[in-house]
């Protein structure tokens, strides 16, 4: 099992034993790609997926902090929350495997809270638009992190 992300395509592709399975339209960083802490850029280099979180909740349920608010996302709730990092239905945390890339220090993947993880049906999907993780359409998050286990490998890379 392996997840590789395109920046440059705006796509991750699932493949198990070695054979591709499906590619998913996502978005990643607004900011492009870069390592560096509070960058709100997408991580380069090799990951793994550190923690599933979000297993039985909704489409559409919103995290904050990795922890379900109790809320389930609707256009009024981004009214009154417009500064809001709309992160819904499931949360895949990435860890960095590549010391001074983007593990430890100021480029630590995982210490920048970057996520694959579901968005607003509102959201642009297939274009640039997070602040750091890469976004995907709530079908293909509950899709995904059914398919996937912790541990599994990702490659971030342009293209």
């Amino acid at each position: 099992m392996k997840i590789e992300i395109l920046i440059k395509t705006q796509v991750l592709d699932l493949y198990l034993a070695g054979q591709f399975q499906r590619s998913y339209r996502i978005s990643t960083a607004r900011n492009g790609s870069g390592q560096l802490m509070n960058s709100e850029c997408t991580p380069l280099g090799h990951h793994y997926i550190r923690a599933k979180i979000g297993d039985a909740a909704a489409s559409g349920s919103v995290f904050v902090g990795r922890r379900w608010t109790g809320e389930t996302y609707h256009s009024d709730l981004r009214q009154r929350y417009p500064q809001r990092d709309w992160i819904l239905t499931r949360i895949l945390w990435l860890c960095g495997r590549e010391p001074g890339l983007n593990r430890l220090g100021d480029v630590d993947t995982m210490r920048r809270y970057v996520y694959i993880h579901g968005a607003p049906e509102d959201d642009p999907i297939g274009v640039p638009g997070s602040r750091g993780c890469i976004k995907m359409r709530n079908t293909d998050i509950i899709e995904l992190f059914e398919r996937v286990s912790v541990g599994c490998p990702v490659e971030i890379r342009e293209s």
